[in-house]
């Protein structure tokens, strides 16, 4: 189960990394196409937030596999509940800053959600762009 849990971490990081790249690349194309720097910064911040999200998820169930599988002691379980809680309110503070808004007044978006809604908002080309700049 080391493994198992030594997977989801290079499965995380590797989100991370790739995220980046692909924010950086929505975010020039963005740019390229309105020539906005405004705009183009937005659509970075928001697409690599959702990767941060979705690379912090992935970084929990590595934890939760080696705490659980691994080393099932109450030493254990304790750092994890610590890491766990230190993880959600990094989610919680990233998810409000990137929409402006408590997660509670607005619906449930996934990490996935954001990465979908900025590369959108960076091609307008796309018929959905159109129900996300009205909504």
């Amino acid at each position: 189960m080391e493994h198992v849990a030594q997977g989801f971490e290079v499965i995380g990081a590797l989100v991370l990394l790739v995220g980046l790249f692909v924010s950086a690349w929505l975010g020039i194309r963005s740019f390229r196409r309105s020539n906005d720097g405004r705009g183009a910064y937005l659509v970075l911040r928001q697409a690599f937030g959702g990767v941060i999200l979705l690379g912090l998820e992935i970084l929990v169930a590595a934890d939760l596999v080696r705490t659980v599988a691994v080393q099932p002691t109450l030493a254990s379980v304790t750092v994890l509940g610590v890491i766990v809680v230190i993880r959600t309110v990094l989610s919680f503070s990233l998810e409000t800053e990137i929409d402006g808004v408590a997660p509670w007044r607005r619906a449930t978006v996934s990490g996935a959600g954001q990465i979908v809604r900025a590369a959108r908002t960076a091609d307008p080309s796309d018929p959905a762009h159109a129900a996300d700049q009205a909504g």
